[in-house]
């Protein structure tokens, strides 16, 4: 049995492109105040490059899918 490290298993998770807070901001069609308050919440996963900050595209991709609201569907009934 293999032990993966905390390293590891974050390396796992990000997959695809490192997007600046801008390029983060431009997919969600928000300003870059609102990924800059995710990462500060820490609701977001993200990577420290030096002093700077990236989001990766898997992580964005998985906060849009962790947001999206099925809509309700009503069956009508025959009125008696």
């Amino acid at each position: 049995m293999t032990r993966k490290t905390v390293r590891q298993e974050t390396s796992d998770r990000v997959r695809g492109a490192l997007l600046t807070v801008d390029q983060a901001a431009e997919r969600l069609n928000t300003s870059a105040r609102f990924p800059r308050r995710l990462i500060a919440e820490r609701r977001i996963l993200f990577v420290r490059v030096g002093r700077n900050v990236r989001i990766p595209e898997s992580a964005l991709e998985d906060f849009i899918r962790a947001g999206v609201v099925e809509p309700i569907t009503v069956r009508r009934g025959r009125a008696a």
